[in-house]
């Protein structure tokens, strides 16, 4: 019951947003952690995780616990689950990006979902870079959090989200973040390393496509160890190339490309197509987790 009205609350609703929200509200909590400490080391940035990720998990656990005794645990556990899962908004926001009347509009609507400079992108690189987050996101926003609240209920679904959103504020391979952000970063890693294979073959799944040989090689060749297996599936679903170099800040990272020899360039109608097959997706992701809470319930 848990998890089937989660899903219908995030269809209906959607992500609330504002600052208001309880990642919203993690997030300012995190950040004041890391203001009090003044530390860039290793070291401080490990106090910083456990203190914020053990405070909110500890905090989430006293909420269902309190629900519990109230005879409310189903409800409490729904919205803490929704909470988790951006399905609604993945959308939203990749649909702008798709919908977009001219390149300008589009470059607009993708920079509020990479943090890419944008100024420069042609619209290949526009849709390469929607693409790119299509993907990461549907393991990080949606199989992930419904995967582990499969394992552990509600309250593993909300530590792994306040897992992903420490590594999304603290890890990056940045002179700030190098060292303070390594452990935010790992646990990240950690967490996130079976939902993106589940993703993958999800994505191998729901497109009829058996995995091409040397895809691995290309997913393992990415930067992120997890990011690189959704985006690498995508791409040899959709027979298009992503990855390659990107400009950040005013500097070019150089990455691998990823696809099948001889893929082309995404376009308008790839990311419409590649929004299709995610929606099919996480339906195939969604369904399992909710017909197995309907069993129990019964």
């Amino acid at each position: 019951m848990t998890v089937v009205l989660a899903l219908v609350m995030e269809w209906i609703l959607g992500d609330p947003g504002g600052t208001r929200h309880p990642v919203a509200l993690f997030g300012a909590f995190a950040g004041g952690v890391e203001r009090r400490l003044g530390d860039r080391s290793r070291a401080a940035g490990l106090v910083a995780w456990g203190l914020a990720v053990g405070g909110a998990s500890a905090l989430t656990a006293l909420v269902l616990a309190v629900a519990d005794r109230a005879g409310l645990a189903w409800l409490a556990g729904a919205a803490v689950l929704w909470m988790t899962i951006g399905w609604r908004s993945l959308f939203e926001h990749l649909g702008a990006v798709a919908r977009a009347a001219d390149l300008e509009t589009a470059r607009v609507a993708v920079s509020r979902v990479v943090g890419r400079d944008v100024e420069e992108m042609s619209a290949a690189d526009v849709h390469r870079a929607a693409l790119e987050s299509l993907a990461e996101n549907a393991s990080d926003a949606v199989i992930a959090p419904l995967l582990w609240s499969a394992i552990g209920g509600p309250w593993a679904a909300a530590t792994y989200r306040w897992i992903n959103t420490l590594d999304a504020m603290w890890g990056h391979r940045t002179p700030a973040y190098e060292r303070f952000g390594w452990a935010a970063a790992r646990a990240d890693d950690l967490a996130s390393w079976l939902p993106s294979r589940l993703t993958a073959g999800l994505y191998f799944l729901a497109a009829g496509r058996w995995p091409a040989p040397g895809w691995r090689h290309q997913a393992a060749r990415h930067s992120s160890p997890n990011a690189g297996w959704p985006e690498t599936a995508l791409a040899h679903c959709m027979g298009v190339r992503l990855g390659g170099p990107v400009r950040r800040s005013g500097h070019t990272e150089k990455r691998p490309w990823m696809g099948p020899d001889g893929a082309g360039e995404p376009t308008e109608a790839a990311l419409h197509a590649g929004l299709r097959l995610t929606q099919r997706v996480l339906l195939l992701g969604a369904v399992p987790s909710a017909s197995l809470a309907l069993v129990a319930c019964g």
